[in-house]
């Protein structure tokens, strides 16, 4: 299994802020400390091109984000200062998705130790979402003629939004989404499937509406899925609004991963969000499911 990361690149945040971007390094260093993924099996991302990247992106966006002539506005709706470091930073992002996909579809399993950035919109980012990594990587698949029938598997406990309308048009590209259907964001835009979940939602409820989604998915016969296995419907997320144990997020990745594999279908794992206390518990949800994935699909 092969993994990228872009941690060795920071950006700037004001002391106090609540984006964890320590999560990262965190849980890459875990990953090795626990020899869980070997050292030779860990890449530096690299920066997604820019032609890449305008597939998803708006020619003007991409050009504020890199020259750093966003509007106040937008600045304020990503809540991230912007910096050359940021732009730079959410670059490697959306590459490391991109290689990773490149290795799911060798391998059957890959991860971005970074991304699942849903919130981004074609002409804006927001919600700690500059470029929308999973959206640019599912249009490059296309573009390159590799697959003609992409699955993203979002569970994150936030509505992808960005997602749903920049691939909303591709009917190449099933969205399936469950999330908290009174958190962020309080505009969503219709994935294929959106699966709506109350406040305090706990492991059974969730695990329920979740084989019901992925029936859908499995019906679609996708010839590869974006997973985005957010650490945020856990109980302590301070963002989340969910109920979720651990194991219940464990049993979780069981499903889709089994659902995968059983049908042979390959596997890019992406971040996404993930807000605990303590940060910990984020890095041990997003460790089990590097875990899991491992038992279940196999270290190709």
């Amino acid at each position: 299994m092969h993994v990228l990361y872009s941690d060795h690149y920071e950006f700037p945040l004001p002391s106090g802020h609540r984006f964890p971007a320590e999560k990262y390094r965190l849980l890459r260093e875990a990953l090795l400390q626990q020899g869980i993924i070997p050292p030779a099996r860990f890449h530096p991302a690299e920066p997604i091109p820019l032609d890449l990247l305008a597939l998803a992106h708006t020619p003007a966006y991409i050009q504020a984000v890199l020259e750093g002539t966003l509007p106040s506005q937008i600045e304020r709706q990503i809540g991230l200062p912007w910096s050359p470091e940021l732009a730079q930073r959410s670059l490697l992002s959306v590459g490391g998705t991109w290689q990773a996909a490149q290795h799911a579809l060798r391998d059957g399993l890959s991860g971005n130790l970074a991304g699942g950035t849903h919130h981004a919109l074609a002409d804006q980012g927001m919600g700690f979402c500059v470029f929308n990594d999973v959206a640019v990587t599912a249009m490059a698949l296309l573009e390159h003629g590799w697959v003609h029938r992409i699955a993203v598997v979002d569970l994150d406990v936030h509505q992808g939004n960005g997602t749903a309308a920049i691939l909303g048009p591709y009917s190449q590209i099933f969205t399936l989404s469950l999330h908290g259907e009174k958190n962020y964001p309080f505009r969503k835009v219709p994935s294929t499937l959106d699966i709506g979940l109350p406040d305090h939602c706990d492991d059974a409820t969730y695990l329920a509406a979740l084989e019901e989604g992925l029936k859908a998915v499995l019906n679609f016969r996708p010839q590869i899925v974006l997973y985005l296995a957010g650490a945020d419907p856990l109980a302590a997320d301070r963002l989340g609004r969910l109920d979720l144990t651990l194991e219940g997020l464990a049993q979780r990745d069981r499903m889709v991963l089994d659902a995968c594999s059983a049908h042979n279908i390959p596997v890019v794992l992406v971040m996404a969000g993930g807000y605990a206390q303590p940060i910990e518990l984020t890095v041990e949800a997003h460790l089990q499911t590097y875990v899991l994935a491992g038992n279940i699909l196999g270290m190709a």
